[in-house]
């Protein structure tokens, strides 16, 4: 086993069952307990676990958004085919403001270097566009980044998205929802998203299946503010009927599941 894959499963079984031990750990990997707890220390630094005596606990409590750095090891692959479905929405020439999470950073990924001008809302997202643009324009917004996230927030983000006008707003969420609506975690990071919304002539909205037929605290907006729903093929097809019927339109992105 590699050591992505090595990582990748002990982080799926300390958040699937809560804590495990070195034991455990070095049983379910095959790797040495010697191997574990330096991967447990590594995944302890980026926030994704806690270390506690002979082994480590998850630092997620149900109900709770992940931490971004958990968040960014998940479905990396999933989230690179929506980012570039999404991104090919966006023609030459326009303005865009870009959501915070980990899916929007994808597709920041790819507008990179584009003949695109870009309000970025969360910080990695403003050092990615940043580092070699090339024709890429980068407007970068006031506010407060959350602590461990970098979603930018407050009233100069929201004095930022008011002065200006944009053609798409590329949107993230938490859980989306025909019924329910698209929903956050957080109470600030969901106003930022209505003012994104409000900003823009059109909203793609981004989200792996796992964020369909699910629903966070905190409300963003109705089904019927998106345009078009970028999701992969893990989307429950019932959720994305529901949604296509308040129209909005649907691109799944990735192969059909087999």
């Amino acid at each position: 086993m590699g050591n992505a894959d090595r990582l990748s499963r002990i982080r799926e079984a300390v958040r699937a069952t809560g804590s495990a031990t070195v034991g455990e750990l070095a049983a379910l990997t095959g790797a040495s307990e010697m191997t574990i707890r330096r991967d447990l220390d590594a995944l302890a630094a980026q926030g994704v676990l806690e270390r506690v005596r002979g082994g480590a606990r998850s630092t997620v409590l149900r109900g709770e958004e992940p931490p971004f750095a958990l968040r960014a090891h998940d479905g990396v692959e999933s989230k690179a085919l929506i980012a570039a479905e999404a991104a090919g929405l966006i023609a030459d020439g326009e303005t865009v403001v870009l959501d915070s999470g980990t899916t929007c950073l994808e597709v920041a990924k790819v507008l990179r270097g584009r003949r695109v001008t870009v309000m970025p809302l969360s910080l990695q997202a403003v050092h990615l566009l940043g580092e070699n643009p090339g024709r890429t324009t980068l407007l970068v917004p006031g506010g407060r980044p959350r602590p461990g996230e970098g979603a930018l927030t407050g009233p100069l983000t929201l004095a930022s998205l008011a002065a200006l006008r944009f053609d798409t707003a590329v949107i993230g969420c938490c859980g989306l929802a025909a019924d329910q609506g698209l929903t956050a975690y957080d109470l600030d990071d969901a106003v930022v998203k209505q003012a994104a919304i409000g900003s823009a002539r059109r909203v793609v909205a981004v989200a792996d299946g796992s964020k369909l037929a699910h629903t966070a605290h905190a409300f963003v907006a109705p089904v019927s503010a998106l345009h078009t729903l970028v999701t992969d093929a893990s989307a429950p097809r019932a959720e994305l009927a529901a949604i296509e019927a308040a129209r909005v339109s649907v691109l799944t992105a990735g192969p059909a599941p087999g």
